[in-house]
């Protein structure tokens, strides 16, 4: 199970690197629910690093990758807010691996997209002199994002269903293979408790 769990992961932060090959793939990479799924399936929180520093090593990369192409670069205060916000994704994925549900690995996926949407993207507003220091500024930082760039929401939009799917397929995949290995799924909590709840009380008869 755990060694799945790894090549899975593995080939999503392979995935993450398709945008250097070819740009249509900006975005699409799963990012927040790479570290949020290694959370609630790592037991072992050792483990967890694999994630975030694969996220953190494939980031340093992108970026060199950009200024190198683009002459771009990402500010110290961007790798901060995107390193931050996969540390709140580690923290969300082990609230949700104690609730045990295929709604909570859904609830969990989205908000961990929409933190990191509004994390690094009011970083951008705070750091870059383009925006205006106020609530329209924040907000055209939020929405529309630099006039040169395609919507900073579009962006949102792809991250999120890249999140999804990577959540979606992980957790499928996670738990084909422990119903074949005859192991507790992350649903067996849910089908435990459904199954208490139909049987009937028992009654104390005394004599």
């Amino acid at each position: 199970m755990r060694n799945a769990a790894l090549i899975l992961i593995i080939l999503a932060l392979g995935y993450r690197l398709l945008p250097t090959l070819d740009m249509a793939w900006a975005n699409f990479p799963p990012l927040m629910a790479l570290a949020f799924c290694g959370s609630v399936y790592f037991r072992n929180r050792w483990m967890w690093l694999i994630p975030f520093a694969g996220l953190c090593l494939t980031d340093l990369y992108i970026n060199w990758f950009y200024a190198r192409e683009y002459g771009y670069h990402w500010e110290l205060s961007g790798f901060i807010a995107r390193a931050a916000s996969f540390g709140l994704a580690l923290g969300l994925g082990t609230w949700v691996s104690r609730r045990k549900s295929w709604l909570w690995l859904l609830n969990g996926s989205l908000i961990g997209a929409l933190v990191f949407y509004f994390i690094t993207n009011t970083q951008s507003w705070f750091s870059d002199p383009f925006y205006a220091k106020s609530l329209a500024g924040w907000w055209q930082a939020m929405t529309i994002g630099h006039p040169e760039y395609p919507p900073t929401i579009f962006f949102f939009r792809n991250t999120l269903f890249g999140d999804l799917m990577f959540t979606g397929i992980f957790a499928g995949v996670m738990e084909w293979l422990a119903k074949r290995a005859e192991e507790p799924s992350l649903l067996d909590h849910e089908t435990e408790e459904a199954e208490d709840e139909e049987k009937p009380a028992e009654v104390e008869v005394k004599d």
